[in-house]
């Protein structure tokens, strides 16, 4: 329906107000991860609001990380490009989600200045009975290590695959065997 621009609008703001009226959990945590879509790294004013709204709820830009997915990197790669200088320039984070999926190319890599290096979940769920998705695993975090950047493996679902993952030296796991998503009241009050 044309309107994804605009729920990213209200994500960022949303986020950012309950950050604010959450300090306790802000100064607690490392960072808060934002998945944005690829028509608002096109969006023209799309870093101005970002900008306005990170000054306007003071969050710490570098308490943000920002997650595009490579599709969306790869298909506005001038403007994803543009959008994370401006937004690294004030502090704030950026993780290639899903990469591995759709276009991909450790080519783009080098184009896109990230810290983070989110593998697709596709390859992860199946690393230990798949040895082809184990070699794309073990390849994509060698790359991204090389590259200076964290990885993180998503679909996480057993010990098995977390072991396994932790023997390849990927930094970062995020799956159902790592922990099940919950509400954000029930997060602050741990």
């Amino acid at each position: 329906f044309d309107i994804i621009t605009n729920i990213d609008y209200w994500v960022v703001e949303a986020a950012f107000k309950t950050l604010q009226q959450s300090p306790s959990f802000l100064s607690s945590i490392t960072f808060v991860s934002i998945n944005l879509s690829g028509p608002s790294l096109a969006a023209k004013d799309f870093h101005i609001f970002v900008e306005n709204k990170l000054a306007h709820y003071q969050i710490p830009p570098h308490k943000i990380c920002f997650e595009i997915t490579e599709t969306a990197a790869i298909t506005n790669l001038h403007n994803a490009k543009q959008f994370i200088r401006q937004m690294k320039r004030l502090g704030c984070q950026f993780a290639l989600d899903d990469f591995g999926s759709g276009l991909s190319s450790f080519g783009y890599l080098k184009q896109l200045p990230v810290e983070y290096l989110k593998m697709d979940g596709m390859f992860v769920k199946d690393i230990e009975s798949d040895p082809i998705d184990l070699a794309m695993v073990e390849s994509i975090n060698q790359i991204g290590h090389v590259m200076g950047m964290k990885t993180i493996a998503e679909f996480v679902e057993n010990e098995e695959i977390k072991t396994i993952l932790t023997e390849l030296g990927v930094d970062y796991a995020q799956g159902y065997g790592i922990g099940k998503p919950i509400l954000f009241e029930h997060l602050i009050k741990k």
